[in-house]
This record gives structure tokens, sequence and C-alpha cells, in this order.
């Protein structure tokens, strides 16, 4: 695929022409499996990048966080959104300054910066981080496994540890606003379809009508998500599957490479033969679940995790000084062109 001839057809004509990106592009580069080395005949084409914010982004009144092109999957952050979500090693921004020279299409000299400057954004964050993503990645086969192959008893325990896990997250972000209270639990189901299933006793007081809805939309998604049993198409979720698996065991590769090595590897060549053979099912087994010699792997990089974790030589937080430094350079040249 020659990417940088694709560039320059019409349908990327918005990178040369809206007035955010063309020449205040810094980086943009290939996303997504082919990033990964992981593509197949019919994998998406994806581009992430970074453009300079405006002047008026940063001594007026505009605010820009990322540009989003749905029809050809681009997606371009402004240099300071780009830079939060790096300092909280982003997996999904991170990889973005670790491809290979040749899958750059577009790098201007504040992006060849960027790069030269990607240490600086590294620290201890990145084991919440990748692990985070890794765990939600692991919830989406557990999740898919148990709406296949476990009887509707089992299947229910499996909803409630997942709207749990849901509602732990919920209270994360909502922190300081407890009025109430809410307890989940089995019982004998009233369905007649249903064996057993899950209860809710809830009580809230003056709690925000917005948040309240945010819970229950909560924990309607993940409902809803087992209540699409049956409405499946097999070989195709057998595919997703079978990357989630992949990005599962991918995740824990580079987050290792940035503890042990201090480095961003992001297009896997060497580990290429055991990630395309989990995306192309050899790992599962006839009646769709995944073998021992998955769990065996992925133990084996969860162990080798939790290793590079306790002897990493990386700081607990960023070098929030030498940040600064670089992103007021590179703001400066935003509005002054120096």
């Amino acid at each position: 695929m020659d990417f940088r001839e694709l560039l320059k057809s019409t349908q990327y004509d918005f990178i040369r022409e809206h007035e955010r990106l063309g020449k205040k592009i810094m980086l943009l580069g290939i996303g997504g499996s082919y990033a990964y080395g992981t593509n197949s005949e019919d994998s998406d084409i994806d581009f992430r990048g970074v453009t300079l914010q405006l002047p008026s982004d940063l001594i007026g009144l505009t605010k820009f966080e990322q540009y989003e092109d749905d029809n050809t999957d681009t997606v371009i952050y402004g240099f300071n959104k780009l830079v939060k979500l790096l300092l909280d090693c982003n997996p999904n921004t991170c990889e973005m300054l670790g491809l290979e020279e040749e899958q750059y299409l577009i790098k201007s000299d504040l992006g060849q910066e960027l790069l030269d400057n990607r240490t600086l954004f590294l620290s201890k964050r990145a084991i919440k981080s990748f692990g985070g993503y890794a765990d939600a990645q692991l919830r989406r086969l557990q999740n898919a496994i148990a709406r296949d192959s476990l009887p509707q008893s089992e299947k229910e325990k499996h909803i409630l540890k997942s709207v749990n896990n849901a509602l732990d997250d919920f209270n994360r972000r909502h922190a300081g606003k407890e009025s109430g209270s809410i307890r989940l639990y089995i019982d004998k189901a009233q369905n007649p379809e249903l064996d057993t299933e899950i209860y809710v006793d809830a009580e809230y007081q003056h709690f925000p009508l917005r948040d309240y809805t945010d819970l229950w939309g909560t924990m309607r998604t993940v409902v809803r998500e087992y209540d699409k049993i049956g409405k499946r198409n097999k070989k195709k979720d057998d595919n997703h599957l079978n990357k989630h698996a992949m990005h599962l065991i991918r995740l824990f590769m580079m987050a290792i490479d940035i503890l042990e090595k201090g480095e961003i590897i992001t297009h896997r060549k060497d580990n290429l033969p055991v990630l395309l053979a989990i995306r192309r099912g050899e790992y599962r087994e006839p009646d769709g679940t995944f073998a021992p010699a998955f769990y065996e792997l992925l133990e084996e990089y969860e162990r080798r995790l939790d290793e590079a974790a306790r002897s990493t030589r990386l700081p607990d937080n960023p070098d929030m000084v030498s940040v600064e430094k670089f992103v007021e350079r590179v703001n400066r040249y935003a509005v002054a062109g120096e």
C-alpha cells in the first residue's frame, strides 16, 4: 500500500485545505493494524497526527482538541491535547511516537523535535494506562466467551461482575458526589425465561439528574451487550474476538518495552509470528473458547509486566519542568513563528 500516494487523493483534501491542518501539521503517520504490522487484506486504513494550535487557542478565546474525519478514519490532535494524553502514557497516542521512519507521511521540524523528546513523556504512569487498556481488552474477551458458552445462571454472574466493574469506574469519575447507595445481587428470576436474574436495591437523595442518568446508562450498556446474544454474525465476531486477543498481548509487549527499555515500539516486527497467529484464530478451540496455550501466553506477559514494573528505571512522573519548556517552545512558534 502506497500511503503517500493515497494521501494525495481528493478524499484527503481536508488535510491540505483545512485552516487548522495543512502546514500546521507537525506529524501525520499510519495508525491501527498497518502501524503494528498486523494488517490483513481487509484492514482499515487509519491516519493519526498532531497539529499546532492556532494563536487564538493560546491567547484568544477559541478552543481546539482534535480534528476527526470519519470518512477516512483520520484523527489529528491539537498539540496541547496530545501532550496531556502523552503525560498519562495514553497507549493510543504513545504509539504515534513509535512508528518506523517510513510510516510518517508528514513530519515538520517541530514534529521531529517531538519525536526526539518522546522520552520526556515516559514514566511509571504507563503501568496503569497500558494495564487499564489491557484489562479492558481482557474483559471484552471474557464477556464474549461468556455470552456464547455459559449457562444462563452463570452468564448472570458474569453480567453482575461486569456491571460492578463499570460501577467502580463510574464511582471514580463521580467521587465526592455520594448521596445514596446501590446494591446489585442475584436471586431467583421473576422473568419466566430466566433461571436467575440481577436485582437492584437503590436509594439516592439530592443526586444530580445528569449523573443519575449516566449511572443507569452505564449499567444499561453492559446488559445490552449481553442481550445481543443470538443476533451475532459468528464469523465476523470471531474475527473481532481474535483481534481483541491480539491487541491484548500487543499492549503487554509495548508496555514492557517502555518499562524495560524506555522505548516506544509500535511496529511489532519482532513479534509478528505470534500476533498474527492469534489474529488467525490459531489459539482458539473448536468450541470457540481460547486454548490453554493462549492463557499461558497471557500469564507469561502478565508476569513480565509485573517484573518490569518493579524493576523499571522510569520516574514515577514525567519531568514537568522539561516538558513545560518544550511545550512553551512549540506554542511560542505557533503564536509568533519563532
